[in-house]
């Protein structure tokens, strides 16, 4: 997932193409308990936590990544947990960007916590 995470998300004009299957399940494989949309245009995560505390922790600390990248997810906040789905609107699916923009949401998360869960 480092090789990912180092990178940074790239302007990507409208009209331009969105990932093919095959470079879907390659990406798939380094983010590891993201999924695909049913219409396989999105991906996502939830993540779960203690508190209502840590659960706004995390969405802040999503909020400065995707300013950053200038890659913005849709967010779905609750008291301890936090759905995050990511895609490309330009491309009208998924691009590299949602790929790269979820590895850095992952690496928020220390892996060894009881608290962190998913959908």
């Amino acid at each position: 997932m480092s090789r990912l995470r180092d990178m940074h998300c790239t302007d990507l004009p409208t009209g331009s193409k969105p990932l093919d299957t095959e470079a879907l399940h390659e990406l798939l494989a380094e983010i590891g308990d993201w999924h695909p949309s049913d219409d396989c245009k999105a991906i996502e995560r939830e993540f779960r936590f203690p508190d209502y505390y840590h659960t706004m922790a995390f969405v802040n600390a999503v909020a400065w990544i995707a300013h950053r990248e200038d890659h913005h997810p849709d967010m779905s906040v609750h008291y301890n947990r936090c759905r995050v789905r990511f895609s490309t609107h330009s491309v009208g699916g998924l691009s590299h960007n949602d790929f790269i923009c979820a590895a850095r949401v992952d690496a928020l998360i220390d892996t060894d916590q009881p608290s962190r869960g998913d959908a």
